[in-house]
């Protein structure tokens, strides 16, 4: 089984951070979104994991630590990491053709700006499984429209009138994505764009046409990363499932408490220190930070970071961030300064 992990874009929604970080590097939880993603897939996927490709962007934004980062993670679950460069933003089907060397085989395609919480078994009678999640506004998304005996025979963008409430959240299992590949390397052939891009839809509607089966595997949760509020209820509830779950440490045993008390859940990173501090519901807080006579809850602060003298709530800190003062709802990029 291969992964494979387009990653290219920054993202707008998540400025300032994004601006510095790439978006799935952004932590939740104590970890980079898309470390988090692929480790999920490998639990759901129950079965080795023989490589995982990463479509970067630019070498200036997923320079050299980011690769050896995504390595290490692909070290950690076994598994082979090869890295591709995507060099213009042409789209989800183009990202996906430039692993093309890696296309072939059993793979799951996963796009590295949600989190996902499921357990099932892949239908091995489906020669695709497109992962949905029901939502209540399915409106507001695109979804799979599924004949009698439950397979996908279209994918509908935004629908104004009910077609399913089952929503796709970016994650996709080819029994031999090879197949896709031709399918997408037509695309491209045929320059056949939508909204300026190159889009992976347009790949397995000529799939459907041809007959393939696709069936969906629906997830328990999904969570987007795509703006600040949103990334801040993400890091909530990843904290709350991995307090219940209890495999992971989420406090350092190197974090120094000094008249602090620390609310659970929080990830509380290695060498942090809290004085005359309270910390906590749902706040993770990166390596190497300090938090001193402040209340902080429902925050996300990444590290090397100094807050003093702070009542947050809601508020999302970057690296490096100097940070003095009574602001409850912030937004801070990395390496800024608030005195």
């Amino acid at each position: 089984m291969k992964i494979i992990v387009p990653m290219a874009g920054r993202g707008s929604r998540l400025r300032p951070h994004s601006l510095t970080v790439p978006k799935p590097l952004i932590p939740v939880a104590g970890q980079p979104i898309v470390h988090r993603l692929v480790k999920d897939i490998a639990k759901v996927l129950k079965q080795p994991i023989e490589e995982i490709a990463f479509v970067l962007g630019d070498p200036a934004w997923f320079g050299d630590d980011v690769v050896s980062s995504l390595e290490d993670l692909a070290k950690g679950l076994g598994a082979k990491a090869s890295i591709y460069r995507q060099d213009q933003p042409l789209g989800t089907g183009h990202a996906i053709m430039c692993a093309k060397p890696s296309l072939s085989g059993p793979a799951v395609i996963a796009y590295a700006d949600t989190l996902i919480r499921a357990e099932f078994d892949l239908d091995a009678t489906a020669d695709s499984v497109i992962w949905t999640k029901q939502v209540e506004n399915p409106e507001a998304y695109g979804v799979v429209k599924l004949n009698e005996n439950n397979e996908i025979v279209e994918l509908v963008e935004k629908p104004e009138t009910f077609v399913s409430d089952q929503a796709v959240i970016g994650i996709y299992y080819f029994k031999d994505v090879a197949v896709l590949k031709g399918k997408l390397q037509e695309i491209l052939d045929e320059n056949v764009m939508n909204g300026g891009e190159y889009q992976i839809n347009d790949g397995i509607k000529r799939m459907m046409a041809e007959g393939k089966v696709f069936k969906t595997g629906t997830v328990d949760e999904w969570m987007d990363c795509g703006n600040k509020a949103i990334t801040i209820e993400t890091n909530q509830r990843m904290l709350s499932f991995l307090k219940a779950d209890g495999d992971e440490q989420l406090v350092s045993a190197s974090a120094k408490l000094d008249n602090s008390t620390i609310i659970e859940p929080c990830f509380i990173g290695e060498n942090v220190i809290l004085k005359d501090s309270t910390v906590g519901p749902h706040v993770s807080i990166g390596n190497n930070s300090v938090i001193e006579n402040s209340s902080v809850k429902n925050s996300l602060i990444q590290t090397n970071t100094t807050i003093k003298n702070a009542n947050l709530d809601d508020a999302m800190i970057g690296n490096h961030v100097k940070y003095d003062g009574n602001y409850t709802s912030i937004s801070i990029g990395d390496y800024s300064v608030l005195e």
